[in-house]
């Protein structure tokens, strides 16, 4: 190599020689195609390459030559080099390894170069698959060792070199192998000045730093000081220059190494300073790449807390804030922003959670203490120590860099994707064990007397039922729920009403010495509604009554104290007749109605009301209604009628609930009932820049300090805590059945921070809420950060609005829970997690569940919830009245108690069948034989919208529909609507008392800790035993971070095959059977997405319900069925927000497919249609994706999800645009050609 300049100097006689052959050859190959020309080029190279005779080193110039001005010229030329099959880049290469003549060389690398530049993606990627960096970094090495190095070969192979090298997750490895390292370095020192050698050494140097090894070597060797040495204020000159050089100090500064290197000279309060001099001085932002290199290397020597402190110190906070917020105006200079957001944030001192304990503030002593677990650490830990925080917030101590470690990052991805995936193929076949004696599950013999009963004493129908007769003291047949009605513009702008009861003598005390006449203003609100009266035209009272703000501003809460003396409760009778084409009802009362109002709007009517008897059975009608006069039968024709709610028979189920605070208060939605709004609700769109904006205004606290209130309003751990007086001071509560919140704290004026209470005998699970507010204004938005949930993300990101139930509302005839707020966003905040609540994990954060109200209505009540509240109360509710409007001739109903709760709590178990035709031998062996389908919903007391799913096909099984009468003459229902009322009761998230997710105890349930799911197994164990297993087993819930409704189920073939192994291998024989209850319910529920689906068994599932059932009780058909407590992406209700008639439909559809089922599941139908078990082609749909075991926190039966738009918590909403950089910067790994391994993700799981 030492004839490098020799041989370069006398390169203008080889350009004449080279011109003279071009004009032989010109006309020849005009001729000639380029595709030819550039193959013929390339053979005669490689036949130079093979014959290295002496002589050969000038065809070869000549010819890569040519080559070159066909890649500099002809994209189909670069193209065809590195087409499948070529052997363009192997000739290169191997010519590059094997010349000694510099200008081949320089011509080669010049090829290479272009060829790499355009699509240099995937380009790249070829090069390095044939071993092109080994060669060039071997070519580095032997040029280095020329005196002086030749600078035009040095700038070429560093260009070439920072364009393939982030392709090759090893170059930083071989680099340093080579010895290559130092030389890139010892250029740049030897060059200052030289700014067209040092710009792709560094580019290189950046490349090699990627490894935090080679960043700690070069760290060492001064690489961090000599880049402060090219980085410096503001200038217009040599601008490329200094982007490179930051964008590399900022890599080699993710070395905790390097990094504290930096801090210990000061170089934070350097890189502050460079900021600001070009955040001056850029007034035209012609150097917003620059600005956003000093904010990297700032944001990556603050990732350790050294280099936090440092920052603190240097007034950083106040620096980036002021800075951030005169960009704001500047749309293009967000990337700035953001990344100024994210420091920030990381920044922000860790700040304690203001509570005395995580752990709940309600307590139960538990009658045993697990030996080992999560709650057994609760139980053991000393009494004086701090769970709250950790006394390190960070995780720094390990900070040593290991070769090791870092060289085995990239195989880590290799086996993390299918960590939880159950591989052994004997745990996952299937194996039918009681594991309990068979004279022990006689117990259960109780709860089935359907297969004993002789019917003998029964008045049985005939085989043609009897028309069902209204009845004054038992109300019809239950409303088929149904969500697809379209309505008029002009309906959905009319509420009805229906008459109040009459009021009862009966007062307490208390509601004696209230006002016990309420006069009811004129109410002109729906004056232009479009009603229709009947054609009669009757008298009728002149005025619409409703409650006045002020009555609303005086009502107290309904008190059980104040009710007690009340031992009665009113039914209003009612005949529910089912129309042929439409969801319309009509609803007869039975009782006359003495007072009515004349359009219908008002909840109440009558000449007086007397508060604690009010009664909430009206409905916003969506159509047309007529009215009649005092002492005649009212006939309303209305929609969405819920005649199974009864305020009074509410109060008196409340009084049997036993709950662990004791609650004696009622919460008014509760009490009044929700009906579903006539309106769409949509999928709120996310404003731009919100999550940012919310964030700014948290970093306001720590730098105006002064300006914060932090007062304490409300507090379940200080019972002394008094309610603010103030006018503008909001009042807070959740003293009621299932109402979750421990903390408020007013920080403004109009923002409060919220705090979530634990889960009973746990410290952790926040993230269900249930509260009261009054005391408001209207006009004001009023901003509620919830501050300690635990959730790494929520829909909350993804356009799911929190609920609220206004009283002045359903005062006003609509009672129902509506979507609201705005600003919504869910991110990481500043507050610390201890390791104790993190399972062992530190430096963790809480999450912020943030919304902004602006109530309507001044002194209002209103209710805020996180999905649609449905207590134990209200099951309690809806299961006394369902047996008591059903047909006994024509419905097999009995409720039993399957057992009772650690609280004392009963556990209704349902059954609902047909009647047999009649009490001959055939019709009760059909009775007798009919399969069962097993139901059970809410055992995560959290996911609210499983009991409104089992709500509707509770009635939809209880309906006089003829679909329903069959599906009842098919099937024997055995539900257990609620699994976990205890943590229903007490406003849990996820737990049980015992502390435990109950979904988590199915393999070994303890009798004493978990008696619901130890009965509920036993009642499977025992039909397992007499032989008559279910045909199907489904447990509702719901899923917080993923749309529609969908099903999880379980396949051995399937697991097999998300395995990568060869399930047809595996000698097993599956019934593809499992696939076609979903399948039936994505053709017919128009919320359900059969690609949501997933049939996998994963390991830290294998102790939930859907697994055992199907594994130890040989169930083929165990499902888990998922609602979404957002919306759906997907079918009819795409766009929008779901609601409880949608969930309520998806209660009544999945009935309806399991009636398909039957046609498709009998014995003599044995052959299944194709279109229902086509298992590739659903696999290839399928978006199950399984990425990691659960953590201990968020074990959950969530797989992680993946949104189009990635609104992260962890970091700013809006995701940084890359800029071009005009400084010839280096590819980024994933773009181009390649895919990011999102995009992969989403190809292969849609």
């Amino acid at each position: 190599m030492k004839g490098f300049c020799f041989q370069v100097i006398g390169d203008g006689d080889l350009k004449n020689q080279v011109f003279d052959m071009n004009k032989v050859k010109t006309s020849s190959e005009k001729s000639v195609s380029t595709s030819s020309r550039t193959m013929s080029l390339l053979s005669q190279l490689e036949k130079i390459n093979l014959d290295s005779v002496l002589g050969e080193a000038d065809n070869a110039r000549y010819v890569t030559s040519k080559i070159l001005h066909l890649v500099q010229s002809q994209e189909k030329t670069r193209k065809e080099m590195t087409s499948k099959g070529s052997t363009g880049i192997e000739v290169i290469l191997s010519t590059l390894e094997n010349t000694k003549d510099p200008q081949t060389i320089l011509n080669i690398l010049n090829i290479l170069i272009e060829v790499v530049s355009v699509g240099g993606g995937r380009r790249a990627s070829v090069l390095v698959t044939k071993g092109g960096t080994q060669i060039l970094l071997q070519l580095l090495l032997t040029a280095s060792k020329d005196c002086p190095p030749n600078e035009e070969l040095m700038v070429l192979l560093h260009t070439l070199l920072a364009k393939i090298g982030p392709k090759d997750k090893k170059i930083g490895v071989k680099a340093r192998i080579n010895g290559a390292l130092n030389i890139s370095l010892n250029l740049v020192k030897q060059n200052l000045q030289n700014h067209r050698l040092i710009l792709p050494c560094l580019q290189v140097l950046r490349v090699y730093s990627t490894n935090s090894v080679n960043a700690v070597s070069l760290g060492k060797n001064g690489v961090v000081e000599l880049m402060f040495k090219i980085i410096g204020p503001f200038s217009k000159k040599n601008t490329s220059l200094m982007k490179v050089a930051l964008d590399t100090l900022a890599a080699l500064l993710k070395s905790k190494t390097n990094a504290r290197r930096a801090v210990d000279r000061g170089y934070v309060q350097v890189l502050l300073t460079i900021y600001i001099d070009w955040h001056r001085h850029d007034s035209r932002h012609r150097y917003m790449l620059i600005r956003k290199g000093v904010l990297q290397c700032i944001k990556s020597v603050t990732n350790i807390k050294l280099g936090r402190k440092a920052f603190i110190d240097a007034n950083g906070m106040k620096i980036l804030y002021n800075t951030s917020q005169e960009c704001l105006a500047v749309r293009t200079l967000d990337p700035l922003v953001n990344t100024s957001s994210l420091i920030m944030r990381k920044c922000f001192p860790k700040n304690r959670l203001p509570l005395p304990t995580i752990k709940s503030a309600f307590h139960f002593q538990l009658p045993v203490i697990p030996s080992s677990g999560p709650v057994a650490q609760l139980y053991n830990l000393p009494p004086d120590v701090d769970d709250v925080v950790d006394e390190s917030d960070d995780n720094d101590d390990a900070e040593t860099e290991s070769e090791i470690e870092t060289e085995n990052d990239d195989d880590k991805d290799q086996h993390f994707k299918n960590d939880d995936i159950e591989t052994d193929i004997n745990k996952l076949k299937p194996r039918q064990e009681l594991g309990r004696p068979v004279e022990e599950l006689k117990m259960y013999e109780q709860f089935f007397p359907e297969l004993s009963e002789n019917f003998q004493e029964c008045d049985l129908v005939s085989k043609e039922p009897k028309p069902f007769v209204p009845d004054t003291n038992m109300g019809g047949p239950i409303v088929v729920p149904t969500a697809g009605e379209e309505h008029s513009a002009e309906a959905n702008q009319s509420t009805k009403g229906v008459a109040l009861k009459e009021s009862h003598p009966l007062l307490t005390e208390e509601y004696n010495r209230r006002p016990a006449f309420l006069e009811l203003p004129k109410n002109d609100s729906i004056k232009d509604s479009s009603l229709h009266q009947q054609s009669d035209e009757r008298n009728l009272l002149p005025s619409c009554q409703c409650l006045t703000q002020e009555i609303v501003k005086g009502l107290d809460r309904i008190s059980l104290q104040n009710s007690a003396k009340n031992d009665q409760y009113y039914g209003t009778g009612c005949v529910i007749k089912k129309e042929s084409k439409t969801s319309l009802t009509t609803l007869a009362c039975s009782k006359p109605c003495e007072h009515t109002s004349p359009c219908g709007s008002s909840l109440f009517e009558g000449s007086s009301v007397q508060l604690g008897k009010l009664c909430c059975t009206g409905v916003d009608s969506e159509e047309d209604s007529g009215s009649s006069s005092s002492g005649e039968q009212v006939v309303l024709e209305v929609s969405d009628v819920s005649p199974v709610h009864d305020c009074d028979l509410y109060i008196e189920m409340v009084k049997t609930t036993k709950s662990i605070p004791e609650y004696s208060e009622v919460a008014y939605p509760d009490y009044f009932g929700h009906i579903p709004p006539p309106f769409k609700e949509p999928i709120l769109e996310r404003p731009y820049g919100v999550q940012r904006t919310k964030i700014s205004q948290d970093i306001e606290r720590l730098i105006h300090q002064n300006d914060i209130i932090d007062r304490v309003v409300y507090d379940l751990d200080n019972l002394s805590c008094s309610v603010p007086e103030e006018a503008d001071v909001l009042k807070f509560n959740s003293k009621f059945e299932s109402g979750n919140l421990r903390k408020v704290i007013q920080i403004r004026k109009n923002e409060y921070d919220l705090i979530l209470n634990s889960d009973i005998n746990s410290n952790h699970y926040h993230q269900w809420f249930y509260f009261e507010v009054s005391g408001m204004k209207t006009g004001i938005g009023y901003r509620f950060n919830i501050i300690n949930c635990e959730k790494s993300n929520s829909q909350f990101n993804y356009g799911m609005q929190p609920l609220m139930y206004s009283v002045q509302e359903a005062l006003n005839s609509r009672p129902c829970w509506t979507r609201v707020g705005t600003d919504i966003c869910y991110y990481k905040n500043h507050f610390s997690r201890s390791s104790i609540a993190a399972g062992g994990q530190k430096g963790k954060s809480y999450y912020t569940i943030t919304f902004t109200v602006t109530f309507q209505h001044k002194d209002d009540v209103c209710y805020f919830a996180y999905h649609y509240p449905y207590t134990y109360s209200t099951l309690k509710m809806h299961l006394q009245k369902l047996e008591s409007m059903h047909n006994p001739q024509q419905i097999y109903f009995r409720q039993d108690v399957l057992c009772e709760t650690l609280a004392g709590n009963s556990c209704p178990l349902i059954t609902i069948t047909a009647m047999p035709e009649s009490n001959y031998y055939e019709h009760i062996c059909q009775f007798r034989n009919r399969p069962y389908i097993f139901l059970s919903a809410r055992v995560h007391p959290g996911e609210t919208n499983a009991s409104w799913v089992m709500k509707g096909t509770l009635e939809y099984l209880m309906s006089n529909n003829p679909s329903a009468q069959c599906l009842r003459e098919s099937y024997i229902f055995k539900i257990i609507p609620m699994l976990n009322p205890d943590g229903v009761i007490n406003g849990n998230h996820r737990c049980s008392l015992s502390g435990e997710d109950l979904n988590r105890q199915w393999q070994n349930p303890n009798p004493d800790l978990h008696p619901t799911i130890y009965h509920a197994k036993g009642l499977l164990q025992y039909l397992a035993a007499i032989k008559r297993l279910p045909l199907v087993y489904c447990d509702y819930h719901g899923h917080s971070r993923k749309k529609n409704v969908f099903m999880y189920g379980c396949s051995i073939k399937e697991t097999m095959w998300h395995t990568n192994v060869n399930a047809a291998s595996c000698d097993v024989m599956e019934d593809p059977g499992y696939r076609a209850l979903p399948k039936i319910l994505s053709q017919t529920a128009p919320a359900f997405c059969m690609g949501s689906c997933s049939f996998v068994v994963e390991k830290s599932k294998e102790s939930t319900a859907r697994v055992v059932v199907w594994r130890e009780i040989g169930v083929q058909r165990s499902y888990t069925m998922e609602s979404t407590l957002c919306g759906c992406d997907q079918g009819k209700y795409k766009g929008l927000q779901i609601g409880t008639r949608e969930l309520e439909e998806m209660g009544a559809k999945f009935c309806v497919g399991l009636l398909r089922l039957k046609r498709v599941a009998s014995p003599l139908e044995c052959n299944l249609p194709s279109s229902l078990l086509d298992i590739e082609n659903d696999l290839i749909e399928s978006s199950c994706k399984v990425t990691s075991p659960t953590t201990y926190v968020l074990d959950e039966d969530e797989p992680r999800f993946l949104e189009e738009v990635d609104y992260s918590a962890e970091s700013n909403d809006d995701q940084d645009i890359e800029l071009a950089d005009n400084a010839g910067d280096y590819e980024a790994t994933n773009q181009e050609d390649g895919l990011s391994d999102s995009d992969l993700t989403r190809i292969l799981f849609p």
